[in-house]
């Protein structure tokens, strides 16, 4: 599908909402109660398997959006020999992946010293892309830098900005995903970013959830420059799930949730679909029950009272990162 097919103007309810596969791709992840979802044996058969089987909920749901990266272990993979054994799939996807970061876990979850590390020199990009390009071929839609921050060189680096562009000139959306308390500042320094006087960046992947929505005014201005949006981590890494969803900072989540019948999860996705911002929400779920009631949220319309209630939600940012910095992999 072309990069640009998702906009709040041809996309439908359930098209607004995509699959990310971090949770799935690799044996340790920082979701909340990620234990309980997976197999005890997370060999790579068996999240291939939980992974394929994901996509074809999702799919037949009527997602379009399916999100992934190099540092999400092997789901690159399992999202390619999906897409190799579903043509007809293969031709009605937007394919989002990411390079920065490299996976450096070995298939383990304990005993590392790092997950992932991350580096945005052209060398990398070019080791990157060229592996992402071996798995998905031309049906790579979107190309993200992973998680810049406003000290990237993927900001500043002239070389980088023109192997980027020769990206945008084979057809490929070119944008970044962002992270930390500053995402705001680097979304706005992204958007000056031109080579040859055309801007390099036309998408950005940015958290955004009822906990942390200070990126939401710089993703507001991206959206009207013509940026895809995407929004990630809208549940907070698994904070904003029901079963964690349970202390007095999530209350006026839960009384949205009781007064609409919906469950907290569906509340929260349903909060950042109410921004006309937000072109696709991702879900993170790593059960079929998960992506089910996740999506319920394409149904769920939040009045505006709800919306003002849920707003009592957000913190400060550098809190919410110091937060999201210590959750441990499991």
């Amino acid at each position: 599908m072309p990069a640009d097919a998702v906009t709040p103007a041809t996309a439908g309810p359930l098209a607004r909402f995509g699959l990310g596969t971090a949770a799935v791709g690799r044996p340790g992840y920082i979701t909340l109660g990620r234990e309980l979802d997976l197999p005890g044996e997370r060999s790579v058969e068996a999240l291939r398997d939980r992974t394929h089987a994901l996509l074809d909920a999702a799919y037949a749901a009527g997602v379009r959006y399916f999100d992934t990266a190099r540092s999400y272990g092997r789901a690159e993979e399992f999202l390619a020999g999906w897409l190799d054994a579903r043509p007809e799939a293969a031709a009605a996807v937007t394919v989002g992946s990411k390079w920065g970061y490299t996976y450096t876990a070995d298939w383990r979850v304990s005993g590392v010293a790092a997950h992932e590390v991350k580096e945005h020199s052209v060398a990398v990009f070019e080791r990157q892309a060229a592996q992402t390009r071996a798995l998905l071929g031309r049906r790579l839609d979107v190309y993200l830098v992973h998680s810049v921050t406003p000290d990237s060189p993927a900001l500043t680096d002239p070389a980088l900005h023109a192997r980027l562009a020769d990206l945008t000139a084979e057809g490929v959306r070119v944008g970044l995903s962002t992270s930390g308390p500053a995402q705001a500042e680097t979304i706005r320094a992204a958007r000056k970013v031109s080579v040859a006087g055309r801007p390099l960046f036309t998408a950005v992947q940015a958290t955004w959830n009822l906990l942390e929505p200070s990126a939401g005014p710089a993703l507001a201005e991206a959206h009207e420059a013509g940026w895809l949006v995407v929004v990630k981590e809208a549940m907070a890494n698994g904070r904003l799930a029901g079963r964690n969803a349970t202390g007095a900072d999530t209350a006026a989540l839960r009384a949205v949730a009781a007064r609409t019948g919906a469950g907290a999860d569906a509340v929260a996705l349903a909060a950042v679909a109410a921004r006309p911002w937000a072109d696709v929400v991702l879900s993170g779920a790593a059960t079929e029950e998960q992506l089910a009631s996740n999506l319920t949220a394409a149904r769920l319309a939040l009045d505006p009272a709800d919306l003002a209630a849920l707003d009592a939600l957000a913190g400060e940012p550098g809190a919410y990162w110091r937060h999201r910095a210590g959750l441990a992999w499991s």
